[in-house]
C-alpha cells in the first residue's frame, strides 16, 4: 500500500481538491482517522474540487450538509458519522438516494458507511507526530483501483 506524505494543510487541500475534480455522482469516499488527522481539511479540498465555493466545516452537529458546485457537477453530500451508532441510522439519513445525484463524502465512515454502495474508495489518514499527515488510498473496486493510482502517480509528480 504507497503511503502518501501531507507535510502541510496546502498538501492535504492539494490532494483533495485533485480527488474531488474526478468525483461523479454515485462516488462513496470514506475519510477515517483519528481526531486531528486532517479528514475535514481534505473534504475542503475535495468540495473545491468539485466547484463548490463558501466554507466547508465539519458537519459533526448537523450530521450531513449539502454543497451545490458553482457550475455543472455532481452535488457534494458531506457526511460527519461519528456520532452515528451504526448502519441503521446511517440509513436514515437516506443517503442511497444521494449517490444518484451526489458524491458523497463520509467523515469516520471506517465500519459504518461501506454498504452505502457497491463500489467506495475508503481514504485512511495519520497524524504523526512531526505533525506530517500520511495518506493512504484503499480502493474497493477495479475502477477505484485505477482512479486512486491516477490521483497518487498526478500527487507525487513535480508541481511546476
Amino acid at each position: 500500500m504507497t503511503v502518501l506524505e501531507l507535510p502541510e494543510e496546502s498538501d492535504a487541500l492539494e490532494f483533495g481538491r485533485r480527488l474531488g475534480a474526478v468525483l461523479r455522482a454515485g462516488d462513496l469516499v470514506l475519510l477515517d482517522g483519528p481526531l486531528g488527522a486532517g479528514k475535514t481539511v481534505l473534504a475542503r479540498g475535495i468540495a473545491t474540487g468539485m466547484g463548490v465555493s463558501g466554507p466547508v466545516t465539519s458537519p459533526t452537529f448537523v450530521i450531513a450538509r449539502v454543497h451545490r458546485p458553482e457550475g455543472d457537477g455532481p452535488v457534494l453530500v458531506h457526511v460527519d458519522a461519528y456520532r452515528l451508532s451504526g448502519l441503521d441510522e446511517v440509513e436514515d439519513l437516506d443517503l442511497e438516494t444521494d449517490l444518484t445525484e451526489a458524491a458523497v463524502v463520509v467523515e469516520w465512515g471506517s465500519g459504518v458507511a461501506e454498504q452505502l454502495a457497491d463500489e467506495h474508495l475508503l481514504v485512511r489518514l495519520h497524524r504523526r507526530p512531526d505533525d506530517v499527515r500520511e495518506l493512504r488510498l484503499e480502493a474497493n473496486s477495479p475502477q477505484w483501483t485505477e482512479r486512486a493510482a491516477s490521483l497518487l502517480a498526478d500527487a507525487r509528480a513535480p508541481r511546476s
